[in-house]
């Protein structure tokens, strides 16, 4: 295949994953549905990627792409709480509107012994970065490492409302519900960081 249809090939074969990945999930996600959706032979997928794996990787990169776009508008808010608040939001609506797509950012896993490629390991740490300037505005006490500590106790606080309410689970807040759910929790975790200052800090 000439180099100059390379390119061609991987967007093709990237929109294609993307669809089919929106419409039923990673789980459903094969290459030949894939290929044929691109209409190019099964083989020719590793004209363009190196394997399925890297595949949903480039489609989790434009995810992570999308949601950062949609988070953006939040850290433009007039506070630290503000701005936490409207992050977590926006996080929230995000996945309930693009549920499939997000749940495959967190449902991949790469075969035993492989690492994630720097290029996109980097772009999901751009993502929990979001968090930091906001946080450390509201713990100016605390320092750079447990600031860094605590950015990912609130996603892994946030982002476990939220998956378990799109999973359905029994424990989980009916979606109906999740964003004002998030928000009290998030509004939670700010008043203890503000009480946590004033009280003369502590972690």
């Amino acid at each position: 295949m000439a180099e100059d249809k390379k390119p061609d090939l991987r967007t093709r074969l990237i929109d294609a994953a993307e669809a089919e990945i929106a419409e039923k999930g990673l789980m459903g996600l094969k290459a030949r549905d894939v290929t044929a959706r691109a209409g190019c032979a099964l083989g020719a997928i590793y004209n363009a990627v190196s394997d399925l794996d890297e595949l949903v990787m480039r489609v989790n990169s434009r995810t992570l792409e999308r949601l950062g776009a949609a988070l953006a508008p939040a850290s433009r808010a007039d506070s630290p709480e503000a701005v936490t608040l409207a992050l977590a939001d926006a996080y929230a609506v995000f996945a309930l509107q693009n549920r499939r797509l997000w749940s495959a950012l967190f449902e991949h896993r790469l075969p035993e012994g492989v690492e994630m490629p720097d290029w996109h390991r980097a772009e999901h740490e751009v993502l929990i970065a979001r968090i930091g300037a906001p946080l450390a505005a509201l713990r100016p006490d605390l320092p750079e490492e447990a600031i860094r500590l605590r950015v990912r106790t609130l996603f892994g606080a946030v982002h476990g409302v939220v998956h378990l309410a799109l999973q359905g689970r029994l424990v989980g807040v009916p979606e109906a519900l999740l964003r004002q759910e998030v928000a009290a929790l998030v509004g939670a975790l700010v008043i203890g960081a503000r009480a946590a200052v004033a009280g003369g800090g502590g972690r």
